[in-house]
């Protein structure tokens, strides 16, 4: 009954309308969509701005710490080939990898790729990039004619492009002769490059390197397949598996060992199948002193091993200059917020004065200060701390680069401190003190918890700001006192070496969201504020 009675009153209960007649609810909720977008309209420039600048930028760059399409992309045949070689059992690859690798070369060669691909390998395999240099400088003179001659004279009809286009329309073309497939690939491009994309390469002739790779494929055909070929290849390969076993080969496996030794060291040949994948770890592993070998992931030897270093000493160092800011900016910052307005914004200056000076003036005036022959050795040999001889060490080390980066990073852990100091009232202390508590304890119980937003804020951007510098640890910091920030640069700059730079800067970046996790668990981020 009591149901009813309520459906009753529901229904007779009428629904708030607007002027024009549309309800109320309705109305709302369009109103609401359309602020929600307009605000988003305004922002979107913004957004785009930062998505364009600085996401995209920082993405590509950290996707280059595991990609490695260069190598799939220069020789492609050779990937295919090195795949169903062990590289195990202690020999070279045989004449098949080899011929790929010629077809493959002439026409990295002819778009000048083979270089590039070379310096890739030179990073994980020292000397390999002279090996392709050489190589791509000699590869036209490479004899390749022994396979086409022998086709030819076997079946003259090979002597013509048909013929290859008749070979392409069989149905298990791309299955019994992959090499073959790539290489009138290879050829196709290699046309485009040499006469002109608008060339159709299927009206002219491939080169030797083609008809070689046909002969590696041929010869691991079985007897069914020679049958289905015999038969739909329109006569093509008549006779021709009867006489494959006499036609000569063109021995590339020589003529690359006339050019360098190198084409015949197992150890380039491990590291070509190792680097083949697009997609790999080998910058991650560097980046922790270890490589990939045929037994596994290893550590390098002991004398090779850097980055490990240069990440803790970037992290305690880092640690230290904030530590260090911390000492000397809490006074500075008590002195601000407890003077009188005037003397507070003359100090207030002082303490700004440095972001008027170029970094690098700044750096370089350290660099004055601190050597044996600076002032501050001077002055301290004046006054008769320390004689001549023992004048104090304080430039290109860790001492150096702590000093000069303290003194850089000062106003950004002086600035959040005295805007939250600013908001403690007074009163809290003299109730402290009314109440019979001394000043030491007023202050440790009363004021200094007030200050811990301020001491965490200032503390993040300093440990942050401190772990991404270079300049100032690279002009005064010698060999002892570089952050990892500093191969991250010359992998940059000098090396362009991408991939590891790119895996270091994805490494520290985790570091630093450890280490601000492990701040947020302890301290609590929500209490991190700049007043």
């Amino acid at each position: 009954m009591s149901a009813s009675i309520q459906a009753t009153t529901d229904l007779s209960t009428p629904k708030p309308l607007t002027v024009d007649g549309r309800p109320l609810k309705k109305s709302l909720a369009r109103a609401l969509r359309r602020d929600k977008l307009r605000a988003f309209l305004l922002i979107f420039p913004l957004l785009a701005f930062i998505v364009l600048s600085f996401v995209m930028p920082i993405g590509d760059m950290l996707f280059r710490s595991v990609e490695n399409s260069i190598v799939e992309k220069t020789l492609p045949g050779t990937v295919k080939a090195l795949s169903r070689w062990d590289s195990t059992i202690g020999d070279i690859p045989d004449e098949a990898v080899f011929t790929a690798l010629a077809d493959d070369l002439m026409l990295a060669q002819e778009i000048k790729r083979h270089t590039r691909l070379g310096s890739r390998l030179n990073y994980d395999q020292p000397g390999i990039s002279s090996l392709f240099r050489k190589t791509g400088r000699r590869l036209k003179k490479f004899e390749n004619t022994a396979a086409q001659d022998a086709l030819v004279q076997i079946n003259a009809a090979w002597d013509s492009p048909a013929a290859w286009i008749s070979l392409q329309e069989i149905p298990s073309f791309d299955t019994h002769f992959p090499a073959t497939a790539q290489s009138l690939q290879n050829w196709s491009g290699w046309v485009a490059s040499e006469e002109g994309e608008e060339v159709d390469a299927t009206t002219l002739q491939p080169h030797g390197f083609t008809y070689a790779s046909l002969l590696q494929d041929l010869k691991t055909l079985d007897a069914s397949t020679w049958e289905t070929l015999e038969a739909d290849a329109s006569g093509l390969f008549t006779g021709v598996n009867d006489q494959l076993q006499n036609i000569p080969e063109e021995n590339f496996t020589s003529q690359f060992a006339d050019i360098d030794d190198g084409w015949l060291d197992l150890d380039n040949w491990r590291a070509m199948k190792r680097l083949s994948p697009r997609y790999i770890d080998s910058y991650f592993l560097a980046s922790i002193d270890s490589e990939r070998t045929e037994s596994g992931v290893e550590r390098k030897s002991e004398n090779e091993r850097i980055y490990a270093t240069l990440f803790v000493r970037t992290i305690l160092i880092s640690l230290v200059i904030t530590m260090s800011c911390i000492l000397l900016g809490y006074p500075v910052a008590f002195l601000l917020a407890n003077l009188p307005v005037r003397a507070s914004n003359l100090v207030l200056i002082l303490v700004l004065l440095p972001f008027w000076t170029s970094l690098l003036v700044r750096t370089s005036a350290w660099k004055v200060l601190l050597q044996q022959q600076g002032v501050i050795n001077d002055l301290l040999v004046w006054i008769g701390l320390i004689d001549n001889a023992g004048r104090l060490v304080m430039i290109n080390n860790m001492t150096g680069t702590i000093i000069a980066m303290t003194h850089i990073l000062l106003p950004f852990m002086i600035l959040p401190l005295f805007s939250v100091m600013k908001t403690i009232s007074p009163t809290y202390m003299r109730a402290a003190k009314s109440m019979g508590a001394s000043d030491s304890l007023a202050f440790w119980r009363i004021y200094f918890p007030n200050t811990i937003p301020g001491i965490g804020a200032g503390s993040i951007l300093v440990f942050i700001l401190s772990i991404g510098y270079y300049i100032t640890p690279a002009l005064v910091g010698g060999t002892k006192g570089v952050f990892i920030s500093n191969r991250i640069a010359y992998h940059i700059s000098s090396s362009l070496n991408w991939g590891l730079a790119a895996a270091l800067g994805s490494i520290l970046l985790v570091l630093v969201l450890a280490l601000y996790w492990t701040y947020d668990r302890i301290v609590g981020i929500d209490k991190v504020n700049l007043g």
